[in-house]
């Protein structure tokens, strides 16, 4: 049997919605910011209990939105090393420069003494990433230093559908939260994204920003530096079905990661990332840390090859300062967010990801660990 990486889960039940509700886009020729899109909109802020939401074309585009509302223009703007591509490409477009923080090694995420420590005269926001659906509990930290330094905190979200800290949902910290929904995502559209706000002036920013900058949808008055950035119809027929699963998806999921941590108990050699103190994690990405100069590379392919078990893609294996389209906005090393990239692995995490599967990898994981670390 093969586990694979990653698995998107739509049922007969989840598939007939989606195509009702194609259907229907289809009859009355509503392609674009109609029903559909409303739907989602609605749904996904509920889940979220933020005010307000507006869907977008994808998850770049939602952050890049979040910080042209915020003015980062020609101003720095402060985001974790160990993140995707498109959270410093999202600032690149915006027209401000990145500077790249160092993270906590138990959270892989920003702290405010990395966020202090990258701080510049010019600093106009803090992009605070919740890598593999973790929030760190320095979130009220990082909050009380941007708000004392008049800071826009905005959060990436694209790991984090449907997590909380204390009771708070994950998109609600800052001026803004950004999600995705690239078909690995906790809850998909495709292709899409996702703007959450309490600020109904941010609401309308981001509106006019999508809709390549008109006033109105049905003006050719250009009042913002917009872009293409609306979402389908269709694809918001699948994203509105599919969010109605997110509470399920989050449980399942956290299920799965309590078997993982109770199989991985006795294993000296592997460290999961533990969910931070007040976390209610989606558990996007199940993260453990390799020993210091282990060899990832053979430590996948040992598991593939022998167990027939796909380890998914890491979170990430090259921080954003050693790639080469940013190393000219590299200012030094950052070793934490080096070493956490260099030395974990992520183990499969599906939304219906049976037990027995759930047995399969951690056998794997144990068999190829005690050979290779001992």
């Amino acid at each position: 049997m093969t586990v694979p990486a990653a698995r998107i889960v739509f049922d007969g039940a989840d598939r007939e919605a989606v195509a009702a509700a194609v259907v229907e886009s289809l009859a009355t020729g509503a392609l674009t910011l109609g029903p559909q899109t409303e739907r989602f909109e609605t749904a996904f802020a509920a889940a979220h209990r933020a005010r307000h939401a507006v869907a977008v074309a994808t998850g770049t585009a939602a952050l890049e939105i979040a910080l042209r509302v915020a003015g980062v223009a020609n101003h720095d703007v402060v985001v974790p090393a160990n993140t995707f591509y498109a959270t410093a490409a999202a600032v690149v477009h915006a027209g401000a420069r990145p500077v790249f923080a160092d993270v906590d090694a138990a959270t892989f995420a920003l702290t405010a003494a990395t966020v202090q420590a990258a701080l510049t005269p010019s600093t106009k926001a803090v992009v605070l990433v919740h890598i593999g659906g973790l929030i760190t509990p320095q979130v009220p930290a990082i909050r009380e230093l941007c708000d004392r330094r008049g800071i826009v905190l905005v959060e990436d979200a694209a790991h984090a559908h449907g997590c909380s800290l204390d009771g708070q949902m994950a998109g609600t910290f800052g001026l803004a939260g950004a999600f995705s929904f690239y078909p690995t995502k906790v809850t998909t559209s495709g292709e899409g994204g996702m703007i959450i706000t309490d600020s109904a002036e941010v609401q309308q920013e981001a509106r006019i920003y999508r809709d390549q900058g008109k006033g109105a949808f049905t003006a050719n008055h250009h009042v913002r530096d917009g872009a293409s950035w609306r979402l389908s119809e269709l694809n918001a027929a699948a994203g509105a079905v599919h969010v109605q699963r997110l509470a399920e998806f989050v449980r399942h999921r956290r299920a799965v990661a309590a078997r993982y941590l109770d199989g991985l108990a006795g294993v000296e050699a592997l460290t999961p990332l533990a969910e931070p103190p007040g976390c209610v994690g989606n558990f996007y990405k199940f993260i453990v840390l390799l020993p210091q100069g282990a060899d990832r590379t053979r430590f996948k392919s040992e598991i593939a090859d022998r167990f027939d078990v796909r380890l998914s893609g890491e979170v990430y294996d090259l921080p954003l300062h050693k790639q080469p389209v940013l190393m000219k906005y590299a200012n030094g090393a950052l070793p934490v967010a080096e070493d956490v990239c260099a030395r974990h692995v992520c183990l499969p995490v599906h939304s219906d990801m049976r037990d027995d599967e759930v047995d399969q990898v951690l056998a794997a994981v144990t068999a190829v660990s005690g050979e290779m670390f001992g």
